[in-house]
């Protein structure tokens, strides 16, 4: 190489440095390298990804910012990602400058083959038309009855003689797999009102659940590479881009004949007795309006995706949790005993367990609300999400972020500051939920605790998934103690949604309601007196 050619280089490589390390200085979060940015640490802690996110936003006092691709042009724009989990940056970028922080191109480019402009997959006037019309359905008692009677349905048939047979046999279960095939169904029936039957003895495969999980895998996949590299594959027929293409057209083929036949059914064809029971979301948005085949079929997809993983993955959560908090299982069991005693009397157990709850038992478990609130703050179903910045804008902690840029807010995070739940935030408490004398569930601040997210995009069936966590994990839990399976190991899985990695075996037991039913009807507190009476003086 000529001398002319290498000091070019040479003054190149200087120029790169000099705009690198100066580039560099602004930034706060983890170690930023010349060319790869950050990549090296996403790498390193691909398998804690969560906590290495928490631990740095602890260390930069709730928020950081770093750079994916440390290239002139591209770094402070698209390469450039500000982390935080303060609430005030929360709001900020979920209410007050909402329109400055859309989902974006990228989230748009990645699900459209699965979820297309469905409500969780756009922005703008295509979201707020889906946004009205779901609002108005998600406020109807109709279906707050239709979700209790599928969720009460595959409880009583198909969960709890599942857990039965394994308590009768001593074996142990997957409650993760258990409980996701529980809410797929319960979605399914929820969302175009077809069952199909994934939790059912011998937990059989189903064609159309296999193609949904495949498709939602090869999407997931999208997030690792990036986008020209996928783009790439998906023209080529390369890889996943292969497998989801051809599980996005099995799921189409399978929603497609449910449309159909649903059309033909309201538009009188079918059964008129048939045609007054369609209370699914499907049948409610034909109603409503002319949508095409394909935006029904968005839209059924869309709240399949977003009902299904959440509410199971929290339950695993939970039940993890509580299994290995004694004090905070019996409680639960406790409140239980004392709302059916209430509703069914006291001294005929058998009545108990003999029929689904009711809506005014269920909103009478304050306390198993508060323990599942607890989980969620600590073991969020979504651990992460992201917005794309419109325009330049000041954060209200002072950051600046710039346009084309991106905000991940971390709601894993989030739940485990000091500075927002106190010394003991990494403490299972469901306590800090309830007033002062235990009788109230108290909610805190939206962006404090955002599972549900918050601002105009706050999850809708907020109420529906508090309603299906609470009759199932009451149903288990009263017939039910479960433990960890010995040698199994909890640990998460790195996902867009917060899986257990192992999923969760569990050893199954039957509960013994004496020591609860004791206490209620004071026996306990009888043969205690008793006891003290008789017992010599010390």
């Amino acid at each position: 190489m000529e001398v002319g050619t290498w000091a070019v280089v040479v003054a190149a490589v200087a120029a790169y440095m000099a705009w690198f390390w100066r580039m560099s200085r602004g930034l706060c979060g983890p170690r930023v390298w010349p060319v790869v940015g950050s990549l090296p640490g996403l790498v390193q802690h691909a398998e804690d990804m969560h906590e290495w996110i928490a631990a740095n936003l602890r260390r930069t006092g709730g928020t950081y910012q770093t750079c994916i691709f440390a290239v002139p042009g591209v770094a402070r724009r698209g390469g450039l990602v500000t982390v935080t989990c303060d609430p005030r940056n929360l709001e900020h970028v979920l209410k007050a400058r909402f329109d400055n922080y859309p989902k974006g191109p990228f989230w748009h480019a990645v699900f459209s083959d699965l979820l297309g402009d469905g409500i969780f997959n756009s922005d703008g006037e295509t979201w707020v038309a889906q946004r009205k019309t779901a609002a108005l359905e998600f406020t109807t008692r109709t279906l707050r009855t239709a979700m209790s009677r599928w969720v009460s349905r595959s409880i009583h048939h198909r969960l709890l003689p599942i857990l039965d047979d394994a308590a009768a046999g001593k074996s142990n279960v997957d409650l993760q797999d258990l409980l996701l095939r529980l809410t797929f169904d319960n979605i399914c029936g929820l969302a175009f009102g077809k069952d199909p039957e994934t939790l059912a003895p011998g937990l059989p495969e189903n064609a159309f659940a296999s193609a949904f999980d495949r498709a939602t895998e090869a999407t997931l996949n999208r997030f690792i590479f990036p986008e020209c590299l996928w783009r790439c594959k998906k023209w080529l027929g390369l890889g996943m881009e292969t497998t989801l293409a051809s599980s996005v057209a099995h799921v189409d083929q399978y929603l497609a004949a449910v449309i159909k036949a649903r059309k033909l059914e309201l538009s009188g064809n079918g059964k008129c007795d048939t045609v007054a029971t369609h209370d699914d979301l499907l049948s409610r948005f034909m109603r409503k309006g002319s949508y095409s085949d394909e935006s029904l079929q968005h839209v059924a997809l869309n709240f399949i995706l977003a009902g299904r993983d959440t509410s199971s993955v929290a339950l695993s959560w939970f039940f993890w949790l509580v299994s290995t908090h004694p004090a905070v299982e019996r409680k639960i069991v406790r409140e239980l005993c004392d709302v059916l005693a209430a509703s069914r009397g006291a001294h005929d157990p058998a009545l108990w367990l003999a029929a689904p709850f009711t809506f005014e038992e269920l909103d009478g478990l304050v306390y198993l609300k508060a323990a599942l609130s607890e989980t969620l703050r600590l073991y969020p179903s979504v651990p992460e999400d992201s917005k794309h910045v419109v325009a330049d804008d000041y954060l209200p902690d002072g950051t600046f972020v710039p346009a084309g840029s991106s905000v991940t807010y971390s709601i894993y995070s989030a739940g485990r500051m000091k500075t927002v739940w106190g010394e003991d935030c990494l403490e299972f408490r469901p306590e800090r939920w309830l007033s002062a004398d235990g009788s109230k569930f108290e909610p805190h601040d939206s962006y404090k605790f955002v599972a549900f997210n918050a601002g105009p995009r706050i999850c809708l069936g907020k109420d529906l998934a508090y309603l299906q966590m609470k009759n199932i994990a009451g149903s288990v839990l009263l017939r039910h103690r479960l433990a960890v399976a010995p040698g199994h190991r909890v640990e998460q899985k790195m996902s867009l949604t917060l899986f257990m990695k192992n999923g969760l075996r569990m050893e199954v037991r039957p509960r013994d309601l004496a020591p609860a039913i004791d206490e209620l009807t004071g026996t306990d507190n009888a043969a205690g007196a008793a006891a003290r009476a008789t017992a010599p003086c010390a």
